[in-house]
């Protein structure tokens, strides 16, 4: 038997789309990540992205558990001196809700230029709609993934 290595112009990358609604983030995040970098199929090659689209819908109504909403705090800084910038987690859900979901997927991602080529594959909307339908999305069951809350429901 020979080692398969799948090659650049010959992975067909499906779409699969997540409804983010009272969904806990960091497991979906989780989730995203893997199917990004193609480690959910058995073609998986580690330096060719193997990974399939991903369409995260419903952003603005994701989850976060404990306390984090008021407690987390992303920084980042402009370049300029004394440019450090921060935001909490719920002001960030307020004015750029797909960005919590970009940030905690990007950060489960390879830090190198193939993990860049890997994010680019994902698109993330805050409400219900996408452009995305001609693409055919599966649908991706995340009831295993639902805040406790909504367990019972």
């Amino acid at each position: 038997m020979k080692t398969y290595h799948a090659k650049a112009g010959e992975v067909l990358q499906a779409w699969h789309l997540f409804d983010a609604e009272n969904v806990v983030l960091g497991r979906m995040a989780a989730r995203i990540a893997l199917i990004l970098q193609g480690k959910h199929h058995g073609r998986y090659t580690q330096h060719v992205d193997t990974g399939d689209f991903v369409i995260v819908t419903n952003a603005s109504k994701v989850a976060l558990t404990g306390k984090k909403f008021e407690k987390r705090v992303h920084r980042w800084h402009t370049g300029y001196m004394g440019g450090l910038r921060e935001m909490s987690a719920s002001e960030m859900m307020e004015r750029h809700p797909e960005r919590l979901v970009q940030l905690a997927v990007r950060r489960m991602m390879p830090k190198t230029a193939l993990g860049r080529q890997m994010f680019k594959k994902l698109k993330v909307f805050a409400g219900a709609e996408h452009p995305h339908a001609a693409q055919r999305p599966v649908a991706v069951d995340m009831s295993e993934y639902k805040t406790h809350s909504d367990a019972g429901a």
